[in-house]
This record gives structure tokens, sequence and C-alpha cells, in this order.
């Protein structure tokens, strides 16, 4: 949160847009790798729960073999429609050509690394070796930090600089990975295979992820790129920094779900479908009460903390962030329930129907922008197609892997919906019969006060009397009670 402060001030709002922008469009072409990091994710879990060494080293060299495949087609595709697009499409000052075609370059040799790197890390999950990826993410963190400062006193470029820069980063955590896996597991030493069938069940399997991803890119970036053709590059900075905050935001309830999300396909594999339902139930819960706790501070004062953060944010900012944070709220609900269907490896209609539904983003957001809507009703079309896209989900779900939907709907559902106005309840009397001026000291008193309510009703309402009793072990067994 704190480089993005500085990048923004050290670029600039229209350098910090294109940067955004360009990298965004790179990451665009990679629409298959992201199936593919899926599919990797879920065949090395399966295998792990199946307990199949010989079975799990063919995955995983089949699965490099494939990225390395892509890599080399996200490079054609970038070399000549993404250039194309680059110089001849895009919206940016003209004085700054170079500078773009240089930082464009240098996202693609990231988006490369990016590529090959995802079985590696996939590994790393699928194992849970959660520490290496704990310390991996803090290091990361941390040069991120050192690259801001050294944009600060070198440079007379400095988007250029930031991109460079960018990807050296991206080139040391990658090595650090592989060396990693190469050291620790023995199914990480590549061994060319190509097994015909196996090929066809990953890529068909990957195929169907596929247009999911597509959605999902049309949803995110796609939009972006519709806001820089009505809006220019000034909005593509207010977009920019409210990814940041999603990203901010939704790493503590990934990272619960990734930790989560290799037990909910082991479980399947091994038959334990009444396990794999309560993990997936229990994920999604605790993902709402997770995010239930963090974003109601932020939504109550998004502007106080955009100024103390950015100084000067971009225009459009503070609503961007505030519609995007509650449809993160919406979607931290589904993150179990997509783990849930890939497991059972019968995605064809589920992507089919819920990729269709995600994707509407793009083209219902183009016809609002051009009939004069406003930039922010992007989002408030992203919040009405995750509300359907959640009931569908259940729906597949309740179809592939027999799962119980009135179940989920009186476990969390119904908790979710009364929690839910309640926070709205909270956030509005603060708003409407606290009027003070907001400094630091205020801000976070008034953040523990939100924050405790908000905990207190999560543990009375949200909670069961088994998990209750649970929480208080827990609390116990860390305090030393």
């Amino acid at each position: 949160m704190y480089t993005s402060r500085i990048v923004l001030k050290e670029l600039g709002v229209s350098d910090y847009g294109i940067y955004n922008l360009v990298g965004g469009f790179v990451a665009m072409l990679g629409f298959f790798n992201s199936a593919m990091s899926s599919a990797t994710q879920r065949y090395l879990s399966f295998d792990i729960g199946k307990g199949d060494m010989k079975q799990l080293r063919k995955t995983f060299s089949t699965t490099l073999t494939i990225h390395i495949l892509i890599a080399i087609i996200g490079v054609v595709l970038a070399e000549t429609l993404g250039l194309w697009y680059i110089n001849t499409k895009m919206v940016f000052p003209f004085e700054r050509l170079y500078a773009v075609n240089v930082v464009y370059q240098f996202s693609v040799l990231t988006f490369l690394l990016n590529i090959i790197q995802v079985p590696y890390n996939a590994l790393i999950i699928a194992r849970e070796r959660m520490n290496m990826y704990a310390y991996v993410s803090i290091l990361e963190a941390i040069l991120r930090l050192s690259i801001v400062f050294f944009l600060v006193y070198f440079g007379t470029d400095k988007l250029i600089v930031y991109s460079i820069l960018t990807f050296s980063l991206a080139f040391i955590i990658r090595m650090i990975y592989q060396i990693y896996c190469r050291k620790e597991f023995a199914e990480s030493k590549y061994k060319f295979q190509y097994d015909k069938e196996y090929f066809k069940e990953l890529i068909s399997f990957s195929g169907w992820n596929l247009f999911g991803n597509i959605a999902f890119l049309a949803k995110g970036q796609g939009v972006n790129v519709i806001l820089n053709l009505f809006y220019g590059t000034v909005v593509n900075a207010a977009y920019g920094i409210t990814n940041q905050v999603f990203s901010a935001v939704n790493m503590f309830v990934s990272n619960f779900q990734l930790a989560l999300n290799p037990q909910i396909v082991k479980n399947y594999s091994q038959g334990n479908l009444k396990q794999s339902h309560y993990l997936i139930v229990q994920g999604s819960k605790f993902s709402f009460f997770l995010m239930l706790i963090i974003i109601p501070p932020i939504l109550l004062n998004t502007d106080y903390i955009l100024h103390l953060w950015l100084a000067n944010p971009p225009e459009y900012t503070m609503f961007f962030v505030q519609l995007c944070l509650i449809n993160v709220l919406i979607d931290c609900l589904s993150g179990s329930l997509m783990i849930g269907a890939e497991a059972s490896g019968k995605i064809k209609w589920y992507q089919i129907i819920v990729g269709t539904l995600v994707f509407m983003n793009l083209p219902i957001s183009y016809l609002t922008l051009k009939l004069g809507g406003a930039a922010y009703n992007v989002f408030v079309i992203s919040i009405a197609i995750s509300l359907i896209s959640l009931q569908f989900r259940l729906y597949f779900l309740k179809k592939v892997i027999s799962f119980n939907i009135k179940e989920y709907y009186r476990k969390v559902l119904f908790r979710a919906v009364i929690l839910g106005c309640l926070t709205m309840a909270i956030v509005y009397s603060f708003k409407t019969y606290f009027t003070y001026e907001m400094d630091f000291i205020i801000f976070i008193v008034e953040s523990v006060i939100v924050i405790s309510l908000l905990a207190t009703l999560i543990i009375i309402l949200g909670m069961t009397k088994s998990e209750r009793v649970l929480l208080v072990k827990l609390v116990r067994n860390k305090l030393k009670l």
C-alpha cells in the first residue's frame, strides 16, 4: 500500500495510469495461463491426495511443458496483436510513445517469468508449505519497497526505470521458487513426457477454465481498457489505485482460502464428500466474516484513508474503492464454491453459464459508458452480476457434487444477510450521528470500536455453539491460559 503512494507521486497520475493500463493489457494476453494455473493446482492436489507419486511427477512435468508452450504463444501474441493495439488504439500522450513501448516490452518479459513460475507455486501450495510461501511473499514486499526508494533517487525517465526494476524483482522471485522446489520436492525435477491422452485431459479441463478466466479478465482489465477509451489515463490511475486496495484487502481472504483449497480437492479425491462439503461451507462463511471485519472501517473513512495514503488521490478513486470493496464482500463467498466445482473436474456447464454471466460485465459496461453513464457504474454492474453468479454456482455444485443448497443458505447466506444489514446500520449510524473532524487518533479509535462491534456480532450471530467453544479454546491455547 505504501509503495503505491510513492510510485504515484514519482510517476505522476498520467504515467501511473499508463503503467497500470499497459501491465493490465499484457496480463490479458495470458488468458490461457490463468486457466492452466487452475488446472495445475487442481491436478497436483488431486494426485497428492491419492498418494500417487508416479502420477504426481508426470503431472508436474506435463504442466510445466504446457506452461512453456503458453509462454511461446504469449510472446507471439504480445509482439503482434499487442504491439498493434499499444501503438494504434491505446490513448496516452504522444510524447510518451517511446516510454510506453519500453514499459510494454519489460511487462511482457515479467509476464513470461510469471507463466513459467506457475507449476512451482502450485506445487508449494499443494504440498501446503505455507511458511515458505509466506517468507517469499514478505521478501517480495521488502524488495518492492526497495524498488520504490531506488525510484525516488535514480532515473531520468522513472516510468522506464520502474518497469525494469519490476522485471528484476520477478526474476529474483522466480529463481527462489525454482531452487526451493528442486531442493525439497523430487517430483519438481523436470522430465519431458508426452502422453497424448493426459495432455488432452489437462487441455480439456483448462479449455473450459479458459472461458471462465477470459470472463474474469473481461471484468477486470477489459473494463480498464474501456474506461481508457471513454475517460483516458487519469481514470486508469484511479482504477489502478482501486486494484491496489482490492489486492491488499483481498489478500487476507485469498490466503485463507489458499490454505483451505488443497484440502477440499484432496478430500474429494479420497471420496470423502462429507468433509469436502464441510470445508466448502466453512471456507465460504469464514471468508465472509474475515472481510466483514476488515472492510467496514475502510468504507466508513474511505476519503480520509485515501488522502492519508496518497495525499492527492486521482478523481473517482473514492467511489471506485467503496464499490469495489462491496463487490469483494460478495465475491469472497464464492471462493470455496469455485474450488468445489474444480475438484469434481466436471466444469463444462459451470464455466459456460457462470463464465458468460461474468463476461457480461464488459459489454454492459461498454454500453453504459457509451450512453453517458458515470465511470463508477462499471462497479455497480459488477456487484449485480456477482450476486446472480453466486446463485448459479450453488446450483451447479448441487448438480456435480450433491451439495446441499438449503444447508448453505441456512449456515452461510442467512447469517451473512443479517450481519450485512447490521453492518450497514453501524456504518450509517457513525456517518449520520457522529460528526467530528477526523484525525489519525480518532480514525484508529473509531476503527477499533467498529471492528470490536462487528467481531462481537460475528461471534454471537454468525458462529454456532461448537464454533464458539473452539474459538475460546484456540484463544486460551494462544494466551496459555
